[in-house]
This record gives C-alpha cells, sequence and structure tokens, in this order.
C-alpha cells in the first residue's frame, strides 16, 4: 500500500475524487471494522462516489485487528461492469451525481460486456459448445460442473482477442473438461 486515506464521511470523499481522480494512479481506502465502534464511510458510498469518477474498487488488504483497506483505481479501458455496479452508476446518473469521467467509464462498453453477459447467461458459444459437445464425456462434465466453474470457462473462451487464441482455449477447455477438471 503506497497512499492511504480514512475518510468517515461520504462528501470528503467525494471532495478527494474531486480534485484527484484526474492525477492520482491509486488510493487504499481505510476501513475500520464495525466490530471497532469507530466512524468509517460506508462501504457502498465509497463504490458509488468512486463509480462517479470512474474509477473501481478491487483488492482488499488487512492492515490488523481492527482495519482493513480496500484499493479504489481509475477503471481501465477494457473493464468490466457487474450488474451491481451498472445498477449504482444508473442510480448515480438518475441522482445527477455521476461525473463526466464516470459517464465516459460507463459509457465504455463493448466486447468484454458482451462476454460478461454470455459468461451470465451460462450459455457456450457455439463453437465451444459443439467442440464439447463432440466429447461426450467433456460435455456431460462441463454440463455437470457448478455454474461458477462454467462460467469461467465461457468466459475464458468468449475474452480471447485473437481467433487463434480462442480455438486454443476451446481446445484446453474440451481436454480438460474430459478429464473432470476445472479452469481454476
Amino acid at each position: 500500500m503506497r497512499e492511504t486515506l480514512y475518510m468517515t464521511r461520504r462528501d470528503d470523499w467525494r471532495a478527494w475524487l474531486e480534485k484527484n481522480h484526474k492525477r492520482k494512479k491509486e488510493i487504499w481506502l481505510i476501513y475500520y471494522k464495525k466490530s471497532s465502534g469507530k466512524s468509517r464511510i460506508s462501504y457502498d458510498d465509497s463504490v458509488e462516489e468512486a463509480i462517479c469518477f470512474g474509477w473501481i474498487d478491487s483488492t482488499v488488504k488487512k492492515i490488523d485487528d481492527e482495519k482493513f483497506a480496500q484499493r479504489f483505481t481509475p477503471r481501465k479501458k477494457t473493464s468490466i461492469w457487474s450488474k451491481l455496479n451498472k445498477m449504482r452508476a444508473r442510480r448515480m446518473i438518475k441522482a445527477g451525481k455521476m461525473k463526466r469521467a464516470g459517464l465516459e467509464a460507463f459509457g465504455r462498453t463493448g466486447s468484454n460486456q458482451r462476454a460478461l453477459i454470455a459468461a451470465e447467461s451460462l450459455k457456450p458459444p457455439t463453437d465451444m459448445k459443439n467442440a464439447l459437445m463432440a466429447n461426450n464425456k467433456s460435455w456431460q462434465n462441463f454440463q455437470n460442473f457448478p455454474p461458477t466453474a462454467r462460467k469461467l470457462y465461457i468466459w475464458w473462451v468468449v475474452t480471447a482477442r485473437r481467433p487463434e487464441t480462442k480455438e486454443k482455449r476451446i481446445k484446453e477447455t474440451v481436454k480438460r473438461c474430459s478429464m473432470n477438471r476445472r479452469l481454476y
């Protein structure tokens, strides 16, 4: 953790983002655990404000028994928006709180967003499905994996940038599924 910040009020976090969202590359926001009894900004409030400025939360690190830190960074252009964060963004737009940087980040959807939708639906792309079905054992094992394991495989295949990479990943998926092995 390079730079940390402790905020107790949503307005202070928003003011920090207003001033720093273009020039900082990351900040670790400190949260005290609820059991500590110390004031803190809520997680939902901090994420909503970050979204307004085109930032997103990621890694969490324990500091000690009373507190932890959450990393916030500007969203990458290829960043994927979860359903929950899309709802948060729409709520912030409706409330008139979304800033230009947040609107620009929210407007960048595209192939990665389509990939997320494919993975969420648990429907493999046709070429992946055909390859799995060509090997009965692979197809049966794939269908018997829990939803999260299937999503990971679908995500891995559909996010390949080059056709050769996608083909290679499909072959690897068929191989691993035939051995009843999950991706991770």
